[in-house]
């Protein structure tokens, strides 16, 4: 994993707080909560292949012995 990917997560979650907020004083709440669903998606598709990659590599750990 690199530095990349953390200030890329970063940088969603200011961006989605920010339009949430914006979005949320004017009063449109469904749009906020969209806002912020595809920032969770956006970030969990960048971060699935790590995880997937941890899981393969505890199986191979285990499997060793």
């Amino acid at each position: 994993m690199t530095i990349n990917l953390i200030f890329k997560i970063a940088a969603v979650g200011i961006l989605v707080s920010v339009l949430g907020q914006v979005l949320k004083h004017s009063g449109r709440d469904e749009q906020a909560f969209l806002v912020s669903l595809a920032g969770l998606i956006l970030v969990l598709l960048w971060v699935v292949p790590y995880i997937e990659e941890l899981f393969e590599t505890i199986e191979r750990l285990f499997s060793m012995g």
